[in-house]
């Protein structure tokens, strides 16, 4: 399929299925863009969702990622596991703070630890092999790529020495100097939080986006101001999409076959056709045939 203009990783995730090698195209995973962003994981701390950003982001990113963990997020035995290459281990520099001064002390510190990296990558620099071709061309194996920053209010909801106010305080600075950092350096910062409440309302207004994360029986479920997880990777390169933009075309597709005329066009496909099923090419079905009956109970599909 020929993109004339920009697309929305939603949009590109819609017709997938059209794309050649859509692995690679970010389709699955939403990308961090620069600025604060916030993942909300439902039903848990999120901890290799968590993970699985900062290696998905490095992979496509040259330059180290500094993380500020307050909580245990930084847990090297799943990022292990994790991880498709130890290498990538190696590109992670972790600063733990367990107390709300020893955290702010972390952040406030950031620049140093920032410095002493680049002083020690220029100085003992080894030749490097040639960046994989879906790199960002203008990042740097020195600078930072990513900062991360899981949990970030849980030390100064904690701390026994800082009163209601204090503790207020003290994090609003924390998120002031994220933001310096991520308009600083020009990267992503990536925080997670440990409550939605009334405390952690400050780090939702100060995030530039943010991502809510559902688990589902397929896997994880992305939604974002430009993302959305509409179909779910199966074995040999095929697709399950179970998410509400599927119903919603079939349902349009039954409306049509009923009479009553929808008044909204389906995201993808053509006004006679629905994509049901997986593979790595939808199948196209035409009017006449039952879509909803063929989606619940081919045997390819998952839909039982």
């Amino acid at each position: 399929m020929t993109v004339d203009g920009p697309t929305r990783d939603a949009d590109r995730n819609r017709n997938l299925v059209d794309r050649a090698d859509p692995a690679t195209d970010g389709m699955l995973f939403p990308r961090l863009s620069n600025g604060i962003t916030l993942l909300d994981v439902a039903g848990g701390r999120g901890v290799q969702i968590l993970q699985s950003f900062v290696l998905d982001h490095l992979l496509l990113n040259e330059g180290p990622a500094f993380w500020i963990d307050g909580d245990g997020h930084a847990t090297t035995t799943s990022l292990a596991r994790i991880a498709p290459s130890g290498r990538l281990l190696d590109r992670i520099h972790v600063a733990r703070g367990f107390t709300a001064y020893q955290h702010y002390g972390a952040i406030r510190d950031l620049p140093t630890a920032v410095n002493r990296s680049i002083q020690r990558s220029t100085t003992d620099a080894e030749p490097r092999d040639r960046s994989p071709s879906n790199r960002c061309e203008t990042s740097s194996p020195h600078t930072p790529s990513l900062v991360v920053v899981p949990a970030v209010d849980v030390q100064y909801r904690a701390s026994d020495s800082l009163t209601g106010e204090g503790a207020e305080t003290l994090q609003a600075r924390t998120l002031a100097r994220l933001g310096s950092y991520a308009d600083g350096y020009d990267v992503p910062v990536l925080v997670t939080r440990s409550k939605r409440d009334e405390f952690s309302r400050p780090i939702e207004t100060a995030a530039d986006r943010r991502i809510e994360c559902e688990r589902t029986k397929l896997g994880p479920r992305f939604v974002g101001e430009d993302f959305e997880t509409v179909v779910y990777p199966v074995d040999d390169g095929a697709y399950y999409q179970t998410t509400f933009a599927y119903w919603r075309r079939v349902l349009e597709l039954r409306a049509r076959q009923v009479g009553l005329e929808p008044t909204t066009e389906p995201s993808t496909g053509g006004p006679d056709a629905v994509e049901v099923g997986s593979g790595t090419g939808m199948d196209s079905t035409a009017d006449s045939a039952t879509p909803l009956l063929e989606a619940w109970t081919a045997a390819d599909t998952g839909g039982r």
